[in-house]
């Protein structure tokens, strides 16, 4: 049996990826002159990664800071790469490259130009770097830039002890911010947008679908905004709706054989949803959402599908539906993220079931494959 520590307990699996392609190869890189560290790689477009020793970074130019990273979470765009699923073709130019786009740490040196972060500050990284001198960027539209690159996709990412990165990409938060909790900003910033993107008021009912770590984020940013009822919906997913649970959603669903319409059969009674946000990339989903959302109801879709979705054009007219996409979130949203989770910190505790070492990647990367974690966070 191994064993994946968790926060306070620990979780027995049994051995897990045996009966699969071995997806992590350990492989030392020759150096001379640098110090090395430990980062989980994407070297080839195929299955697995490789935890390699690489050169530390070395001092930060102008404008970066190097961090020492506290904490890395783990999620389905990881998941992906490391399988290799259709969607991520445009790493093979940046390989190999460092995984890791959730992760928080503390600033271990700074270089010219690093804003107002000093040595020993706690952050929380925006893993998005953009060009800084396109039209858009210029035009202070950062988020229009299109030669953005992604930290942990096409840029080194935060699975290493350490990490060089822009320091207007560093939010600073509380020097008492446990590193765990300070590493689901990321996550929970994409939670927050798709719930700003809904435009969820008080008094709504809110349907979550996919009990994943978005679609608990996007439950509690919609009760933070005054939905008076959260449904959330999973398939085959005992382990993340207990967490909901535990995170105080009474209205769970695990679909099982059955249609979503006849799992929320009571709930339909009622009328429609206003709101329903898609957090499962399962493009089959899309359309069974919008048959359980009211008329003039909001479907805001979060989930990254590998291939186009159906959608009923009749409906959505004569129902005046609306379908809304939700990506990344704007820099005001970390700030309030950062916040909720300070003052939420034992609460949101309760999303992470593992962490696991660096060496031991593997083992968290299974787990979530086999939903036998809800969130695995990986400490180099």
């Amino acid at each position: 049996m191994r064993t994946a520590q968790t926060l306070g307990y620990h979780h027995e699996t049994q051995a897990i990826g045996r009966s699969r392609p071995h997806g992590l190869a350990h492989r030392p890189e020759k150096t001379s002159a640098y110090s090395l560290v430990q980062a989980l790689q994407k070297t080839s477009p195929s299955f697995g990664v490789e935890l390699r020793n690489v050169p530390a970074p070395g001092p930060p130019g102008p404008g970066d800071v190097v961090v020492a990273v506290g904490a890395v979470g783990v999620c389905g765009t990881d998941l992906h790469i490391y399988e290799w699923t259709a969607g991520y073709e445009a790493m093979k130019d940046a390989m190999p490259v460092t995984l890791g786009h959730e992760f928080a740490g503390t600033i271990a040196a700074v270089g010219p130009d690093a804003c107002d972060l000093e040595p020993g500050m706690r952050v929380a990284v925006r893993p998005s770097v953009v060009c800084g001198h396109c039209p858009d960027c210029l035009a202070d539209n950062a988020d229009g830039c299109k030669q953005r690159k992604g930290m942990g996709v096409t840029r080194d990412g935060g699975l290493a002890a350490f990490v060089c990165v822009p320091a207007h990409n560093c939010v600073v938060v509380p020097a008492g911010m446990d590193m765990n909790i300070a590493a689901l900003a990321e996550p929970m910033t994409v939670s927050a947008e798709a719930v700003d993107t809904g435009g969820v008021r008080p008094g709504q009912r809110v349907l979550v679908l996919g009990p994943g770590t978005i679609g608990q984020g996007a439950a509690l940013f919609a009760r933070e905004a005054g939905a008076a009822k959260v449904t959330i919906v999973g398939k085959n997913d005992k382990l993340r709706l207990e967490t909901l649970r535990r995170l105080g959603f009474s209205e769970t669903v695990d679909l099982g054989a059955r249609t979503l319409k006849q799992a929320l059969f009571d709930d339909l009674a009622e009328g429609g949803f206003d709101v329903v946000i898609e957090a499962t990339g399962a493009p089959d989903v899309v359309q069974e959402a919008q048959e359980v959302l009211r008329k003039r109801g909001i479907l805001v879709i979060a989930g990254i599908h590998p291939k186009p979705a159906s959608v009923n054009l009749t409906r959505l007219v004569r129902e005046h539906q609306q379908i809304r996409g939700t990506y990344r979130a704007p820099i005001a949203t970390w700030s309030r993220v950062i916040d909720f989770l300070g003052r939420n910190a034992q609460l949101v505790r309760h999303m992470i079931s593992h962490t696991v070492s660096l060496d031991r990647a593997l083992d968290g990367f299974e787990l979530l494959r086999d939903k036998a974690a809800s969130k695995v966070l990986i400490v180099p």
